[in-house]
This record gives C-alpha cells, structure tokens and sequence, in this order.
C-alpha cells in the first residue's frame, strides 16, 4: 500500500513538474524583426504590377498564410525614397507601409506609432511598380510592437488580447520592454514582432527568445 501511495506521488510530482516546464517554455517568446514592407490592397496591386496579378511567394513567414513575395516597389518620400521595398502578402483591404523612425527621417514623413490597420490621419508616401504609380493620401505607420498568441497559449500565461504587457530581453544589452499589446487569434503563431529601430538598440535579431511576463 505504501508502495502504490509513494509511486502515485511520484507520478503527481513528475506530471506537476511538467506543467510547469511547459507553462515555462511557453513562456520563451521567438522574436520576429520587421524591415520595412509594405502590404497592398487589390486595388494597388492591379496598378503597380498589372491587372489580375498575383504576388508570388519568396518565403514563408512566422504567421500561418504571411509571406514575404518577390515583388518590391520604390518608395517615395518628401525628403528621401527607398528602392526594392518588400511587399508582404497576402493582399489587403487598404494599403499600409511600415517604417521604422529612422527610416521615417530618411523619407521626410512623420510617420505615427500605431497598431496595423490604425491609418486614420497618417501620412502618405509615392509608391512606384514596374507598371504604374500610386500616390498614397495615408497609410504610413511605425507599427507598435507587440505579440502574437493563440487563445490556448495566452490562457497559459494568463494574458488576453489587447493587454499591455512587458517582456524581458535577455543578452549582453538586456532590458525590460514595456508596453507590448498582445494580440490573440486563433490563426497566431506565437511570435514577437519589433522593428530594426528597436531590434538593433536591444542587440537581437529573427529567432531570439524574450521572456514573457504581464
């Protein structure tokens, strides 16, 4: 009898201690470190590549269905322009270019900090293809950083969509990044996205772990 109580607690505290293990893996977000790119509507697409064109795939990226394509575009600012921009894909509803500040600077635009798909009073930027240009009246952000989990994962860690959470940045430059905005899906994978700005002042790069904490 005493043989099967100390083999069941055996059994309890091996099963606990993987919970915890696994709670704590989840914890090890992999970093995603945004270049500039822009994400195009069917409507700009069909004039900077031609009508019915499709955007081919280059690779694959952390989000299931995002990919980054082979088609580029020169972006035009005020002040400055960058060529071979990358466009990812899928298409969108609206048009959106994401910058970093610096690279904000270089296209004399003053880009706001915002989520994706916030576009309401941001500036535009001239966007040229191989088959036509687009003269864009909004649509420039730097996105702000954040993190995307699956509903299963977030109730692991005790998060929800929207929350602002921080997140600890390990290595020789670590720090404590705060106000980080989850974002849950289904369709996630989980992943934390930051721009080169933030990326190169923190000293990580694609693939890095952070730690998580609300």
């Amino acid at each position: 009898m005493n043989a099967g109580m100390d083999f069941d607690t055996e059994l309890i505290k091996q099963i606990t201690a993987a919970v915890f293990k696994c709670i704590d893996e989840m914890a090890d977000i992999e970093v995603g470190v945004s270049n500039k790119h822009v994400h195009l509507s069917r409507e700009h697409m069909d004039i900077l590549f031609g009508k019915g064109s499709e955007l081919s795939v280059k690779k694959m990226v952390g989000q299931p269905g995002q990919f980054a394509a082979n088609e580029q575009v020169k972006v035009i600012g005020p002040k400055g322009s960058f060529e071979k921009v990358r466009i990812l894909g899928p298409l969108r509803k609206e048009t959106q270019v994401e910058i970093s500040k610096t690279d904000s600077y270089a296209l004399g635009v003053k880009a706001p900090l915002r989520d994706s798909g916030k576009l309401e009073g941001t500036p535009g930027v001239t966007l040229v293809g191989p088959c036509g240009t687009v003269e864009l009246d909004r649509g420039v952000i730097i996105a702000k950083r954040h993190i995307h989990l699956t509903p299963t994962i977030a109730k692991f860690l005790n998060t929800h969509d929207g929350q602002v959470v921080s997140v600890d940045i390990p290595g020789d430059r670590g720090a404590v990044m705060k106000e980080v905005t989850v974002r849950v899906t289904e369709t996630s994978a989980p992943e934390m996205h930051i721009d080169t700005d933030e990326a190169n002042a923190l000293g990580i790069k694609n693939g890095d772990k952070i730690r998580f904490h609300v």
